[in-house]
């Protein structure tokens, strides 16, 4: 499988590649636009979103209101959407990755490209998703926060003798230098104070709406089940490492199983990169808005290439690194 996925038609046959699906975080006002006024096949995909969802997702987007793509329910069919146009004109313009992963909401876009799932229903299983990740916990009631400079072992410690009969969990390993932690917002508190204690280079709670990633989530797994399991899935047609093993998984049930297991469980997105590279990885793409996981990327292994493509200008300079001699599909 992977000899025949490590080359682009027309391009560099000796780089293997895998693509990177984007989470929640990376939206912006404006996503997309660019790539939909230039490329049918993306413009086609915001308006298959808008009619999946019978919402205007596609002027949420464009032109906001910023708020209102900040609510969990809209930032993640937003960023799926935007994800898999983006996905859609790379491989009209012949891109094939020999893996994919995305980071948590991500997992869905990757899923999508690899046609394990349709992107209708791709997009209205996220917005149930971010809906029910929502409604899980009562606002004030959990936080996340971000612990830099210390080991997965130091935090997970952290981790134990903040909780005090309270959640509080490592919730995404996102590289060797940056660990997520999420659960009740006193417990997650505490486990900032002891994490400067302990010699955190930084430590601090985030803006987020929902302790995501952790036990507090089991509410939302299980309506999000409820909703997988009525859902047509198929064998991926690339490799999809998944989050909560940082595995590849290769058929339909398994593929199922992981994204409802993603709720509660931890992103292991360190030790899916660094399994990526172990199987000869040399190119990565982010696929969709923003740069964070290029930017984890460079903590992980900095001897990697990480490209990101998102508008025509990142689309031109990863066609020129890829398929230099690729012939652009654009209208």
């Amino acid at each position: 499988m992977n000899s025949e996925c490590a080359s682009t038609r027309g391009g560099r046959t000796n780089l293997v590649t895998a693509f990177l699906f984007p989470g929640q975080g990376s939206q912006a006002v404006g996503m997309g636009k660019d790539l939909a006024d230039k490329y049918p096949i993306a413009r086609c995909t915001f308006e298959e979103a808008d009619e999946a969802l019978g919402i205007k997702l596609t002027q949420l987007c464009f032109d906001g209101p910023e708020d209102q793509l900040r609510l969990t329910e809209n930032t993640q069919p937003a960023i799926l959407t935007v994800s898999v146009a983006a996905w859609r004109v790379l491989h009209e313009n012949g891109i094939k990755p020999a893996f994919l992963a995305g980071h948590s909401l991500g997992e869905y876009s990757a899923h999508v490209a690899a046609g394990t799932i349709s992107f209708a229903e791709a997009v209205r299983a996220v917005r149930n998703r971010g809906k029910y990740m929502q409604e899980a916990v009562p606002v004030g009631t959990g936080a996340m926060a971000a612990i830099l400079g210390l080991e997965l072992d130091a935090v997970a410690a952290i981790c134990g003798d903040a909780a005090q009969g309270e959640v509080c969990e490592p919730a995404n390993i996102n590289s060797p230098e940056q660990i997520v932690i999420s659960g009740h917002a006193a417990a997650v508190e505490r486990a900032v104070k002891l994490a400067d204690e302990r010699g955190a280079k930084r430590a601090k709670v985030l803006p987020v709406s929902a302790p995501f990633h952790c036990s507090l989530m089991k509410p939302a797994q299980e309506r999000l089940s409820s909703d997988l399991r009525n859902l047509q899935f198929s064998a991926p047609k690339f490799p999809v490492v998944c989050n909560v093993c940082a595995r590849p998984v290769e058929d339909a049930n398994s593929a199922r199983e992981a994204l409802i297991r993603q709720v509660t469980g931890s992103v292991k997105w360190s030790e899916s990169m660094q399994w990526l590279v172990g199987r000869g990885v040399h190119t990565f793409v982010e696929v969709g808005p923003g740069k964070v996981l290029c930017g984890l990327m460079r903590q992980i292994d900095r001897s990697k290439k990480c490209l990101n493509m998102e508008d025509e200008p990142s689309l031109q300079k990863t066609l020129e690194f890829l398929a230099p001699n690729a012939v652009i599909a654009q209208s």
